[in-house]
């Protein structure tokens, strides 16, 4: 099983050193990415024209993705998203397919709801922001589903929708971390789920760009496109950790101890480099593939001594044993937030955009002045 969970890992990050440069490899898959981007702009021309169906709901959508696969940013996005909105007097929901759960029911997440019926991203968001959150395979439904139940949200918030064209977008972000867009080609020969730079007047181009770094790094180089803006956030790991029962503790008390990392996320390195910049010391670095079920962590738990550090995300999972078990002892295992900080123009933007848009229509303006309805 581990011998498993490691070559999983290894291929991962084998492929994502592949796709960032133009090498033999990469050459090699070239002929099979041009197949990929035909069928991409073929499926695109299908709903530009018509002949597939888009559906579009009764408030703002905004929909949060990412133009290269992999973990970009876009559930911190979104959390962000979500937090200031409610600040602003708005009153958002989320919908997501819940990558990675048993199920392709529409599902309400609450912070009861197993990870295996939720999907890790989702779990991660409705416990975090306190939002309704909505899962099911068709991100209409789980909108639809949504506004049913809570008739007071009067904007949605889809996490990993940049591709997803069967629901109408009012406002489409592209999220970019540091790897920019690779090699600039598509999968999977590169990155990119589809060309970047957008083709000038090419449908579903993305609203606006938020370019993610880490903390005293510089942010990716990405092409520019008139009328698309340029935002950049800072992503750095909070000064704290948490427990399975809601417990603090400060970083620096973690100083100096052996700690065992583990990360099941698209990009394990990088929580662990992130860890280390803290000051922490990492005897072990335990990476599992992205989206690893909860046994995995069941038996990481079972055979690992000492304290163990994880991601949010992967605390959805780690955690649930250890609640149920409802042990008085210090925790074992903490998992350290992830903080996102965009520049304040970018939610300017969002704010400016939401208001044209609830301005545009008679029955959107009903959903932001009289939520209760």
């Amino acid at each position: 099983m581990a011998t498993t969970r490691e070559g999983s890992v290894g291929c991962q990050a084998y492929w994502q050193s592949i796709a960032q440069h133009r090498g033999l490899s990469a050459w090699l898959l070239r002929p099979i990415s041009w197949l990929y981007g035909a069928l991409v702009a073929l499926r695109k021309q299908g709903y530009a024209w018509g002949l597939l169906r888009s559906h579009r709901l009764p408030v703002p959508v905004i929909v949060v993705g990412n133009v290269v696969v992999g973990g970009a940013g876009k559930t911190p996005t979104v959390i962000a998203l979500v937090q200031h909105l409610s600040a602003q007097g708005w009153h958002p929901g989320v919908i997501s397919r819940g990558y990675g759960r048993s199920s392709d029911a529409v599902v309400e997440v609450t912070a009861t709801t197993p990870a295996t019926d939720s999907g890790d991203e989702p779990a991660l968001i409705q416990r975090t922001t306190g939002a309704p959150v909505f899962v099911a395979r068709q991100r209409v439904s789980a909108g639809q589903a949504l506004l049913a139940a809570h008739p007071h949200v009067n904007v949605l918030l889809c996490d990993d929708g940049l591709q997803h064209l069967a629901l109408v977008r009012d406002i489409a972000i592209a999220v970019f971390d540091e790897r920019g867009c690779g090699n600039d080609w598509l999968l999977p020969a590169g990155l990119l789920r589809e060309s970047w730079p957008p083709a000038s007047g090419s449908a579903y181009r993305p609203d606006m760009v938020l370019r993610q770094h880490r903390e005293g790094a510089q942010p990716p180089d990405i092409a520019s496109v008139p009328g698309i803006p340029i935002f950049n956030a800072v992503r750095r790991l909070a000064q704290y950790a948490v427990g399975p029962h809601g417990q603090r503790i400060a970083l620096e008390q973690l100083k100096g101890q052996a700690l065992t990392a583990v990360a099941g996320i698209a990009r394990p390195s990088v929580f662990f480099d992130m860890l280390r910049a803290r000051g922490l010391t990492l005897a072990r670095e335990l990476a599992l593939p992205d989206h690893a079920d909860s046994a995995a962590y069941t038996t990481l738990q079972q055979s690992e001594n000492g304290l163990l550090i994880c991601t949010e995300k992967d605390a959805v999972k780690c955690f649930a044993s250890v609640i149920e078990e409802n042990n008085p002892m210090p925790p074992r295992m903490w998992a350290v937030p992830l903080e996102l900080a965009p520049e304040p123009e970018f939610f300017a933007d969002i704010d400016a955009r939401l208001l044209l848009q609830s301005t545009h229509s008679v029955g959107r303006r009903r959903y932001r002045e009289n939520p209760s309805r």
